[in-house]
């Protein structure tokens, strides 16, 4: 997604790969740049909570493990939220103003999760048969919403169960976590790629009201990742 140079078109693009080619109008492409640098920090941080956790596994330190298990959890909670809080927004103008931009379908390939497979292989399953593309538009962005809400939930009930003394083969959880990041990733590559697209049928006059929305529509942390209260043994 960190593409630099993604930005240089001299008219509307139609497809969404000509989208992300396109350039923008310095007010548009400073938000949308400020947007996603925020979001790939986020994601970068998430990254290395997850890589500290994983090592301290890897050397059998859970307790200290753990506690960075739970950081990660607040970590990827807090990315989750701005990820929901991009599409929200992009969601809410687009229905109040009928801005329709490019949009694909979702890959089931992009995914490793199970759940994440299964809500996109229903997404662009339906996306074939869905004709007009206002109704595609919008089924891609609950798509979204509904596999970062579902990736959230699992996170937390992971990070319960490998924070448990009784826990066998915890290492077989902490992989799980690693999927779920991946796809919380790819959730992030999608939710850009839209917005970038967005910006691209975004009439300049309605700048300001994108920019409320994007802030408006933060939504509240799904899960309090806990973190350990008890005494772990070291195994």
């Amino acid at each position: 997604m960190g593409v630099a140079g993604a930005k240089r078109a001299g008219h509307r693009s139609r497809t969404v790969y000509e989208d992300w080619l396109a350039w923008l109008p310095e007010e548009m492409d400073q938000l949308f740049d400020s947007t996603r640098n925020e979001l790939e920090s986020f994601n970068l941080i998430l990254s290395v909570a997850l890589d500290e956790a994983l090592s301290l596994c890897e050397e059998r330190q859970y307790v200290h493990a753990v506690e960075r298990a739970a950081v990660f959890g607040e970590l990827f909670d807090r990315l989750a939220t701005r990820l929901s809080m991009v599409i929200r927004g992009i969601k809410s103008h687009g229905s109040h103003f009928g801005i329709l931009p490019s949009v694909t379908a979702l890959s089931p390939s992009n995914f490793r999760g199970a759940t994440a497979q299964k809500i996109s292989t229903m997404s662009s399953l339906l996306a074939r048969v869905l004709f007009r593309s206002r109704t595609r538009f919008f089924h891609k962005l609950h798509a979204l919403e509904e596999i970062i809400e579902e990736l959230q939930r699992q996170v937390y009930a992971v990070i319960v169960t490998i924070s448990h003394p009784s826990t066998q083969e915890p290492e077989r959880e902490w992989r799980e976590l690693e999927v779920l990041a991946y796809d919380l990733n790819t959730c992030m590559g999608e939710a850009t790629i839209l917005l970038k697209s967005y910006f691209c049928a975004l009439p300049p006059q309605d700048l300001e009201s994108f920019r409320q929305a994007l802030v408006e529509q933060a939504p509240a942390p799904l899960y309090r990742i806990p973190m350990p209260t008890y005494p772990l043994q070291e195994k």
